[in-house]
């Protein structure tokens, strides 16, 4: 703003006024401008601290979701991923960034669902579902999409969960996204196995298979090699099943996975236990249980020392089967799962 010159002889009153009133026009600006960098430094430090919220809340996400056959993490990492979410939340709002909202809401969404907390979960996830769509985010439309279907899959509601995958296998098509295409292909494939019509799922997870190795994820092509020897065994195949298995096993192997390793030598003994090869199906049985101790799911150990009992069972070696069972029993109890 430019200064007025004023001729102030005899007109001390006047004078009065405007000496006073000229500072305020002078600083005015400069306070104001000041004010406004202020404000946008603090916008830009709200904007920061949100999406490192956010982002730590995804990495505790993963910690516990990391792997096969068991949560990596403890519901402790749940909980502190919840907390995250939570804080950046009003972040995001109070910025206006509705991406970063959507993207908070969905994740408070699947941690409640994880939680068994399911009306919360459908809650969050649904304002997170029309936010994607009110700013035309059609990637972040699609996950969460996929993740109401998850909850559905999750409380026996199948054919609400195949509805919302199927609307996200689309979008993820239309957008590029590879990894989510294959991933709500694996979605499709599951709910296929859950109602019992496994010929539609092994045509969804054999779509997968091959787009896995295109992106070139060893990890997610052991996981659909897995389901497709599940599926395998389901219809009655064992040696269909045994060559996924095994194929799985090797990949796991490579990427270090042992969760992953162990949950395929336990699905490869099952192959032999059911095919009468009972002395093969013990050492596999026999390979998962360290790892199992080693990673320390105690679930999977479980699994394993059932498994070991009921081969010394099947081989007629009723003081071992009972030894391994009653170590099994101890585990189910000390973990709450009898």
């Amino acid at each position: 703003m430019a200064r007025r010159w004023v001729n102030f002889v005899g007109v001390a009153p006047l004078l009065l006024a405007i000496v006073v009133s000229v500072p305020q026009m002078v600083v005015s600006p400069l306070v104001l401008a000041q004010s406004s960098q202020n404000n946008q430094n603090s916008q830009s430090s709200q904007a920061t601290e949100a999406r490192s919220l956010y982002n730590e809340g995804e990495r505790l996400w993963q910690q516990v979701f990391g792997g096969a056959w068991e949560q990596q993490g403890t519901g402790e990492s749940l909980q502190q991923a919840l907390a995250k979410f939570q804080q950046a939340l009003p972040l995001f709002r109070a910025n206006g960034d509705r991406n970063g909202e959507a993207d908070s809401l969905d994740g408070i969404g699947r941690v409640y669902d994880s939680l068994g907390q399911t009306e919360q979960a459908f809650d969050y996830l649904q304002q997170a579902l029309a936010i994607w769509r009110e700013v035309g985010n059609r990637k972040g439309e699609a996950i969460t999409l996929n993740n109401i279907g998850n909850v559905y899959l999750g409380i026996g509601q199948p054919q609400q969960a195949l509805n919302f995958h199927q609307q996200a296998l689309p979008i993820f098509r239309e957008v590029g996204d590879r990894r989510g295409e294959i991933e709500t292909l694996d979605n499709i494939g599951n709910v296929y196995i859950g109602i019992g019509q496994r010929q539609q799922a092994l045509n969804f997870h054999q779509q997968a298979l091959p787009i896995w190795r295109e992106v070139g994820d060893r990890s997610g092509e052991a996981s659909t090699l897995s389901i497709l020897g599940s599926v395998y065994s389901g219809i009655g195949q064992p040696q269909q099943a045994l060559n996924f298995y095994q194929q799985a096993l090797t990949i796991y192997r490579e990427v270090g996975n042992r969760s992953g390793e162990a949950s395929n030598l336990i699905s490869i003994g099952d192959i032999h236990s059911t095919i009468g090869q009972s002395q093969l199906a013990l050492n596999y049985y026999q390979q998962a249980l360290p790892i199992w101790r080693e990673v320390g799911n105690r679930s999977g150990e479980a699994i394993a020392l059932t498994r070991i009992g009921r081969v010394y069972g099947d081989i007629e070696q009723p003081q071992q089967a009972l030894n391994f069972y009653q170590q099994a029993l101890l585990i189910w109890r000390e973990i709450g799962d009898l």
